[in-house]
């Protein structure tokens, strides 16, 4: 199994520009991420896979639900008193507050269970992959959704400027084939951009700066690994 790459959460804060040494001015999108509190560790036996479970901002307990509260921290139950009396070894728990954002990163890891992960870990890194959920646009056609070019806008075209044209099959096979590009909900998916350089860390603030766009608006979770592209 391989090593976890260093990983975290975050939010998307929105786009900026700054400034290289030699004056050239690069766009990048800045990401708050971290602290992160390492909340569960999967392993091979238990889980049949090992990984790390990460969260990242605090929740209020007045808005967190029982489970969410028993996840970081235990919790006296009849079933907890039950379990410790038939000697099952409860697990470890993180002793934070809920968090608001959790996902798991494949791989293996020294981190133990309560730690914190925080920017440091970027500071020698080159490269990131972001994943987040990007924007909703509702209901699109096919010109907007996979940039179809549309009908005719000449003599001859009546009223379906903006159609996709014929999707079906004739007698043989008689229907459509699944995954032809039609109208339908655009956006609201999750969406990785690999690759992207990352131009500074700002550990004081927990800041990452990336060059170029990331998927979701500003104040959307995101995901940030280091990438596993080559080239």
């Amino acid at each position: 199994m391989k090593d976890m790459s260093p990983s975290i959460l975050g939010r998307k804060v929105g786009m900026t520009q700054v400034f290289l040494e030699d004056g050239t001015s690069v766009p990048v999108t800045v990401i708050q991420a971290g602290p992160c509190h390492v909340l569960q560790l999967r392993s091979e036996e238990r889980d049949g896979y090992r990984a790390v479970q990460l969260g990242f901002e605090d929740k209020p307990r007045r808005l967190a639900i029982r489970s969410e509260r028993g996840h970081v921290a235990k919790l006296d139950s009849k079933r907890s008193k039950s379990r410790a009396a038939a000697g099952v070894e409860a697990t470890a728990k993180a002793g934070c507050e809920p968090q608001r954002y959790i996902r798991e990163f494949r791989g293996e890891s020294e981190l133990e269970v309560g730690a914190t992960v925080t920017v440091d870990q970027f500071a020698e890194v080159k490269k990131v992959d972001v994943t987040g959920t990007s924007k909703g646009r509702g209901y699109a056609g096919v010109m907007k959704r996979h940039n179809f070019a549309g009908q005719r806008a000449s003599h001859g075209v009546k009223k379906c400027h903006r159609y996709a044209g014929s999707t079906g099959c004739s007698a043989a096979p008689s229907r459509v084939f699944k995954g032809l590009a039609m109208a339908g909900q655009y956006g609201n998916t999750k969406t990785t951009v690999r690759n992207l350089e990352l131009v500074r860390i700002d550990a004081e603030n927990n800041l990452l700066l990336v060059r170029g766009a990331v998927p979701g608006p500003n104040g959307g979770f995101v995901s940030v690994r280091q990438t596993n592209k080559v080239g």
